[in-house]
């Protein structure tokens, strides 16, 4: 049964009394006083209890911890100041049952509490391990005297071991409390260990911790004698001088530049924190170099723009032969600026085939502004970095290549091109297509943030211009920030004049045969006609140089000979044979063989499909590397002539008593997408009627089950090819006769188009 015992209560601040232990004790609320006088004398023992919040000055129950210690006072000294010193011995644990206030003493009833007895079995280890646990501790901490040491070590007993140990270790009062609630000897001897293994750890890291500091305070203090003795030596020397003449320079350089309260708040706080450090320190070289970036960047510079529509049709005319809507975009601009000032940089993206002049166009847009022009390639680009900048954290950091180009062009409105963005590339260190996110936004630019200055830069003013072979391959998000503009090819009377106006004197000027080397128009057209098969004129440029490399070194050999006059006749002779012929599509007619139109991103293209029958089980092959899309087009346009075999007497047993072999030539290249399904299906209808193709007219178009003809893209690039194929005839879905205004006029007046709207009518045509 419990022991109810009621005595004076004295509530703790600051500490925890445990039993067996002689503790001194402060009291100084007259309650706490009067508890003592109280006690002093009737029993000599007072009931200690630890407040849950220290701050209170007169607590009630709920206020205190339930478990406490009964002590014994063994001394009473009364101070001058009113409070009273006591020296208590910790006699019992009791539990506390209620409070009663008197007015001028509190009163507890309190349950004493009895401890259960270690395990025997267990005890001899768990002193042995409780002892070895405090002692190294005390040689860790270097915190417990050697009084305290010689006493602990002469008790024998665990429980009051245990006890003696917590009241001498350094824990929280809630830990202490913790220790004292529990009724388990074994549990409250292994909670000690515990608790006396997590201080030696902490000590340990603290240890570990202080010498760190003091090694890298003895490193600092090392450096800076170091750095002292350097710069007397300099002084000495007369470098220091330099040092302060380059200070100098910063400070002039951030009182001059036009920045802003930003730019230069922060450029100040730099400089304070480098005219600090020693200028043979690491972090120095990474504060000066972020201070030269900073200061270098062209902050609020601008170039006058050229408004003058008429100069710049002038030189956008004198560069580039055609290209009518990249120029009227252009212009269009130039007259917008020139009554809306503030307007924002627009971002054009120029797709079309290689060769047809996109970047050189960027070029003279540059010039026609009267802007800086400057180049950034994409192609292959796999670092985010690349464009955001590398944290200034580490030696060698630097910004990305957009403010490192702006800084080159030193002006913050130039015509900046970004070449090839269709071929960026993505990895483990970031997507440099997602970073041109912000770039080339109008909504967004204006404050964009470099990782390595770490400032808002202002790109709003910036005339982007990015290129592509594929639109297809840029991402929709990217796509969907730029105006795109399609350069498509030229025609042969186009690429006449743009080798007259601009290819062949160029070349003669970089070879120095002016005067001394003439080539015939009969002769470049034969370059175009023989020797060149592309949408653009990049092949056409080599060729031509070919022809003056040979005339150059005609004229080396036969030092007498003044010129060199290049003809039709004399163009085999300098080129060997013909790598093209003009009659690619010979005007035949054919069973089972259909002329198709196909585009791809480096320009149009001519495909001849064929079909061969062969007796067999109705069986279909595929042969010619067609990708998903071609090969479901091959499947459609069979069923679709199929539903038309009775108007062309095609009889049902021939579809299932026949193989069928469906093939597109150069096997080896991929080919896709939906737009030869007319000429499949014409080809396949030739192929089981025995009826013959009229293989010199082209056609592209997509078909449906119904027989429909679908509208396609790319219609000038694949009417370009046909022409250079000397197609003189071409079939298109109706639905692309919008297309037919981009075409070229001189191809206008050559071609005959047909504007479909079924499959009945394309038989009709093509079909004899």
């Amino acid at each position: 049964m419990d022991r109810i015992e009621q005595y004076t209560l004295i509530p703790l601040r600051d500490m925890v009394i445990f039993p067996y232990m002689i503790s001194p004790v402060f009291v100084g609320r007259d309650k706490s006083v009067n508890a003592v006088d109280i006690a002093e004398s009737s029993t000599k023992h007072i009931f200690f209890a630890l407040q849950k919040d220290d701050e209170l000055d007169e607590p009630e129950m709920d206020d205190l911890y339930s478990t406490g210690v009964v002590a014994k006072l063994l001394q009473v000294l009364k101070l001058p100041d009113g409070t009273v010193k006591l020296l208590v011995e910790g006699v019992d644990r009791a539990r506390l049952l209620s409070v009663a206030d008197e007015g001028d003493c509190l009163f507890a009833n309190v349950s004493i509490l009895e401890d259960e007895e270690v395990d025997a079995a267990e005890e001899p280890a768990l002193y042995k391990m409780l002892a070895e646990s405090f002692n190294t501790y005390a040689e860790v901490s270097k915190k417990i005297n050697d009084n305290i040491l010689q006493s602990i070590a002469e008790i024998d007993e665990t429980d009051r071991l245990a006890y003696s140990i917590a009241a001498n270790m350094p824990m929280r009062n809630e830990e202490h409390q913790a220790v004292l609630e529990m009724d388990d000897s074994t549990a409250r001897v292994e909670k000690i260990i515990e608790l006396v293994q997590t201080y030696i750890e902490l000590t340990k890291m603290d240890s570990r911790i202080r010498q760190k500091v003091k090694n890298q305070m003895s490193k600092a203090q090392k450096e800076y004698y170091l750095g002292e003795q350097v710069k007397a030596i300099n002084e000495e020397l007369g470098k220091d001088d330099d040092f302060k003449a380059d200070m100098d320079e910063i400070e002039e350089k951030i009182n001059s530049s036009n920045l802003s309260d930003t730019v230069k708040e922060r450029a100040e706080r730099e400089y304070k924190k480098l005219k600090l450090m020693s200028p043979m320190s690491a972090e120095a070289t990474v504060v000066r170099n972020y201070l030269d970036w900073l200061l270098s960047m062209p902050w609020g510079v601008f170039t006058d723009d050229d408004l003058e529509l008429e100069n710049a049709e002038k030189i956008l005319n004198r560069d580039h032969f055609g290209l009518e809507k990249p120029k009227e975009r252009i212009l269009e601009f130039l007259a917008v600026k020139k009554i809306a000032e503030n307007i924002k940089g627009p971002i054009i993206c120029f797709t079309g085939p290689p060769g047809v002049g996109k970047t050189s166009l960027a070029k003279s847009i540059a010039e026609a502004m009267n802007r800086k022009f400057v180049r950034m390639s994409l192609g292959g680009m796999r670092d985010e970095a690349e464009i955001r900048g590398h944290r200034k954290t580490y030696i060698g950091s630097m910004p990305g290549k957009i403010l490192q180009s702006l800084k080159k062009a030193g002006s913050s409105n130039p015509v900046f091109l970004l070449d090839e963005i269709d071929k960026l590339g993505a990895d483990f260190r970031g997507d440099p297509s997602s970073a041109l996110l912000e770039v080339l936004d109008p909504e967004q630019n204006n404050t964009f943030m470099d990782h390595y200055l770490e400032l808002e830069y202002d790109l709003s003013k910036v005339f982007f211009i990015t290129t592509a072979n594929n639109v297809h391959n840029i991402p929709q998000p990217l796509l969907d920030r730029m105006e795109v503009i399609h350069v498509s090819g030229y025609t042969e009377r186009e690429k006449l004049e743009i080798a007259k106006m601009f290819l062949v004197p160029k070349m003669i000027k970089e070879h120095n045969v002016q005067e001394r080397v003439n080539i015939a128009d009969t002769a470049i057209l034969d370059i175009i006609r023989g020797y060149t098969k592309e949408a653009g004129v990049r092949n056409l440029e080599r060729e031509i140089a070919s022809v003056v490399r040979k005339c150059v070194k005609k004229l080396v050999q036969k030092p007498d000979q003044k010129s060199v006059r290049v003809n039709k006749a004399t163009i085999e002779k300098f080129l060997g044979i013909p790598k093209f012929r003009q009659e690619d599509i010979p005007n035949v007619v054919e069973i089972g063989v259909a002329t198709g139109l196909a585009w791809t991103p480096y320009g149009g293209d001519i495909l001849q499909i064929e079909v061969a029958v062969s007796k067999g089980k109705g069986s279909m092959q595929i042969t010619g590397k067609l990708g998903d899309v071609m090969q479901e087009s091959v499947k459609t346009a069979f069923t679709v002539v199929k539903s038309h075999a009775s108007k062309f007497k095609i009889p049902a047993a021939r579809f299932s008593e026949t193989d069928i072999h469906v093939h597109v030539p150069e096997g080896a290249v991929p080919k896709d997408g939906p737009s030869a399904g007319i000429t499949l299906a014409t080809a396949i209808m030739s192929a089981l009627s025995g009826r013959q193709v009229k293989c010199d007219i082209a056609m592209t178009g997509e078909i449906t089950l119904r027989g429909r003809v679908l509208a396609i893209g790319g219609i000038k690039e694949k009417v370009l090819a046909a022409h250079r194929a000397g197609v003189k005839e071409v079939i298109l879905p109706k639905a692309n006769d919008k297309d037919l205004t981009e075409i070229p006029a001189d191809v206008r007046n050559i071609v005959r188009f047909h504007l479909v709207e079924n499959i009945e009518e394309v038989f009709e045509i093509v079909i004899i």
